[in-house]
């Protein structure tokens, strides 16, 4: 039988659910492959994982423009030989579970569990074949760290295929496949249903608002954005969803009494809803993340951008504008005169729309562990 191991890091949750995403198509579709889902840097430093993953989410929460400045001198200069060190260093550790697990093949869903293994590879202390997904639409040099000894890398799209081979990657190795999301967004639901549950119409557009995110952001923008679309758009039908922060949800909730918009307006804290979601929105608004925008493209839903972190999730955002597939509402900009341009133009949706279609990859999943198991 077969041994893969699929390393992620809790710097963020697309790269975990990037790699559950990997092992529920393994399990479901390989009968002859053992795998196993592992955190790397818990596993190699419990404390520092600690550490760095409660610094990660902090700064990303109260000092943002901080985290874009690490991103941004990470891909070069003596921050990205530090961190490169670092993990040639933490590589030792990592040895004795690859030794007792002995995979065929490694999966990693975050680059530090690349680096790790490839430099244990390149000194000859593992033989295992590793694969490199990269979960984000823009490409960062700390993804391509030890790419001699990477066999695979799956990117997002086209363009960053282009630039790992002008970093002189082997175009062979390189596969332009999308980021890997549940195979929950390939089934077919029944809207009317869906709309029914929620005490909405199929006849009136449906935005699907992602309020909260993962360190709730930009509160006070993201709460006048919101104002915005209930005040600007009686006749549009709001699913938002404001995750666990609580501010956010009162907030969303006094906007919706106010207004007098509790038929045509869902507040949930937490959803496990958001494929079904997605099928019967027009529109969603969120934080360009890699995974929401692999999800969102699926279902071919045109976004309206709000408070990316700065580093990996800004690039992202222009990416998308860029291929007209989104909007981005900046911190200054006014989101009264964003979203009527945006309204008032019959066939912009439609063209946004349209332009999902470029970089849709809804059988990622599935295509990336063909190339690696058929």
């Amino acid at each position: 039988m077969k041994k893969v191991i699929i390393f992620y890091a809790s710097y963020g949750g697309g790269h975990l659910n990037a790699a559950k995403s990997i092992q529920e198509c393994i399990i479901n579709n390989y009968k002859d492959i053992d795998v196993e889902l592992i955190d790397c840097m818990k596993y190699v430093n419990i404390t520092i994982e600690k550490i760095t993953t409660a610094a990660y989410r902090e700064m990303a929460k109260k000092a943002p423009w901080a985290w874009g400045r690490i991103y941004a001198d990470s891909q070069k200069g003596p921050l990205a030989h530090i961190s490169s060190r670092s993990n040639k260093l933490m590589a030792i550790k990592l040895l004795k579970l690859l030794h007792e697990k002995n995979p065929d093949l490694i999966i990693s869903t975050h680059p530090f569990g690349s680096q790790m293994c490839s430099y244990l590879k390149r000194k000859q202390k593992i033989t295992s074949k590793i694969a490199t997904i990269m979960t984000d639409f823009a490409p960062h040099d700390q993804w391509l760290v030890g790419s001699d000894y990477t066999d695979y890398y799956f990117v997002a799209h086209n363009k960053m295929k282009q630039y790992l081979i002008s970093k002189n990657i082997n175009e062979n190795k390189i596969f332009d496949t999308g980021i890997p999301i549940s195979n929950r967004f390939l089934l077919n639901y029944n809207k009317n249903e869906i709309f029914s549950e929620l005490g909405f119409t199929p006849a009136k557009k449906t935005i699907l608002f992602f309020g909260g995110g993962e360190f709730g952001l930009g509160k006070t923008k993201t709460v006048e954005i919101f104002e915005c679309f209930v005040k600007l758009f009686p006749d549009v039908q709001i699913i938002a969803v404001a995750g666990k922060n609580e501010k956010m949800k009162s907030a969303f909730s006094k906007i919706v009494e106010d207004e007098k918009r509790n038929n045509s307006i869902k507040v949930l804290e937490f959803t496990n809803k958001v494929p079904e979601f997605m099928s019967i929105s027009d529109l969603v608004v969120t934080k360009p993340g890699g995974l929401t925008t692999s999800e969102s493209l699926a279902s071919s839903l045109p976004m309206v951008i709000i408070n990316p972190i700065p580093g990996q999730e800004e690039e992202n955002a222009e990416f998308l504008v860029e291929n007209g597939i989104a909007i981005w509402i900046k911190k200054y900009d006014n989101p009264y005169e964003k979203l009527q341009n945006l309204f008032s133009d019959s066939k912009k949706l439609l063209t946004m729309k349209e332009n999902t279609q470029k970089l849709s990859r809804k059988f990622s999943t599935q295509n990336i562990c063909k190339i690696l198991f058929n």
